[in-house]
């Protein structure tokens, strides 16, 4: 495990960051960002501006993104634990898929409405979505995901979209590590869906919680993290209780209903106080949301410096607990990130066939 991480670490040019600590009866060794490093680079845990500070290209370049995922986990407040190095470096590589099919994925934002290729999928209420037998699992993400890939745009809404970009990182990963996951992986989507919570539980592992909180300005690359909408009116509006993202790095976090415009934590910020300001009762006397109005408000707080450090500062707060609506901000307490997957240590356990 050393030798192969400090070798991939001296080929990132990232060596001379590391500190390493190694238990005394040899069962573990840490490793982690030098202190002096991580306060000049990333004080107060902060990220965000960690591609600014290092100037790296995380964007263009994987392996600056690479270098980002890494250098993020090793100043992390929390340990990241995997059993040897091949978990590791497949960890990586899974958040690396995660944020390149973040990018390329443009979705139709709905609550309601679901659709998807017919060509490769079909829907019953009892098994979701599920994918016809014969056509691949990646194939048929992506078409579904990717207008570069279908040529169309499909209805979703932000939570299911969160699903997919993680479903598809894992099993291009899966295709190279572990095919015979993958095989079962792509069983298990031709009879049954596996969504929201059970997904959660199947798939990823959270950090941070409530009582312990992640610093609110720590991500890394690839993990799956939730704004929540504080205030109780608006967030009574189906598909408004607040917004499930992945974050892209470089302090940027995904747009999927525009994503060339992806947002900063500012802009995020700043949107959702605004849903407050598009609420409105239709003929049926249901509360919908305006989203142009929201737009309106967002345009005329961008223009007014004053206005967005105060909205900011009320939003960049850690979230109230669930069914209180009190002092609390948008900012979650934890982060989500994909389970291990190699043959002889995965922990991501599918259901009995």
């Amino acid at each position: 495990m050393r030798r192969c991480f400090i070798d991939r670490a001296q080929k990132l040019g990232l060596d001379a960051c590391l500190e390493t600590i190694e238990a005394p009866d040899g069962s573990c060794i840490t490793f982690r960002l030098a202190p002096k490093l991580l306060h000049a680079w990333m004080p107060g845990y902060d990220t965000l501006e960690l591609c600014t500070q290092l100037r790296l290209d995380s964007h263009s370049s994987n392996t600056g993104l690479e270098k980002e995922i890494l250098l993020a986990m090793l100043a992390g407040p929390v340990v990241f634990e995997y059993p040897n190095y091949p978990e590791l470096a497949a960890s990586v590589r899974i958040r690396q898929n995660i944020v390149n099919a973040s990018r390329r994925t443009a979705l139709s934002f709905h609550t309601s409405k679901i659709e998807r290729p017919v060509d490769y999928w079909t829907y019953s209420e009892e098994t979701g979505f599920t994918v016809l037998p014969g056509k691949p699992l990646i194939e048929a993400l992506r078409k579904a995901t990717q207008p570069e890939v279908s040529g169309e745009l499909y209805a979703f809404s932000c939570y299911r979209a969160t699903e997919y970009v993680i479903l598809l990182g894992l099993a291009q990963e899966l295709a190279h590590s572990n095919p015979l996951l993958l095989d079962r992986l792509q069983r298990q989507w031709e009879s049954r869906a596996i969504m929201s919570r059970q997904f959660h539980d199947v798939f990823t592992r959270e950090v941070g919680s409530m009582s312990e909180p992640l610093p609110e300005k720590y991500y890394v690359p690839g993990d799956r993290l939730w704004f929540r909408n504080p205030d109780q009116r608006s967030a009574d509006v189906i598909g408004y209780e607040g917004s499930w993202v992945i974050y892209l790095g470089a302090g940027l976090f995904t747009n999927f209903w525009n994503p060339a415009s992806p947002y900063s934590i500012d802009s995020k910020c700043i949107e959702i106080y605004h849903w407050r300001d598009g609420v409105y009762l239709d003929g049926d006397g249901n509360m919908q949301m305006d989203e142009s109005m929201v737009a309106e408000h967002v345009r005329a707080t961008m223009q007014d410096p004053d206005k967005m450090e105060d909205i900011v500062g009320r939003m960049m707060k850690l979230r109230d607990p669930p069914d209180v609506y009190a002092d609390g901000g948008c900012i979650d307490a934890s982060r989500e990130y994909p389970r291990w997957v190699c043959p002889d240590s995965a922990d991501l356990v599918l259901p009995p066939e």
